[in-house]
């Protein structure tokens, strides 16, 4: 009998639960260092933004202190603010971005 037959469980295929990933929210914060320009580069390379809604986050970031980019898994979003550390570590900028449960 195959393991995962019905028949050799008490639980069947269908008595499984599945859930949903946990999703993250992205955010990128402001600071006096980077520059606009530097934060529209991120959004629109990192994060696949058009032009418009990177300046739109942008806007957001600078005027409130925080903007949110997108929200994804867990994994993906790790990779993304590893990503944004990265890139602004390389040209020189202190640009912070963190991830919080959705």
């Amino acid at each position: 009998m195959s393991p995962f037959s019905p028949d050799s469980h008490s639980d069947s295929f269908a008595d499984i639960e599945l859930r949903e990933p946990r999703r993250f929210r992205v955010l990128l914060h402001n600071d006096d260092y980077t520059t606009m320009e530097f934060v529209i580069e991120i959004l629109i390379g990192i994060f696949r933004k058009s032009p418009d809604e990177a300046v739109e986050i942008m806007l957001a970031v600078h005027e409130n202190g925080i903007g949110a980019c997108g929200v994804y898994t867990e994994e993906v979003a790790e990779t993304k603010v590893a990503q944004v550390r990265s890139k602004a570590r390389s040209a020189g900028y202190p640009l912070r971005c963190s991830m919080e449960e959705e």
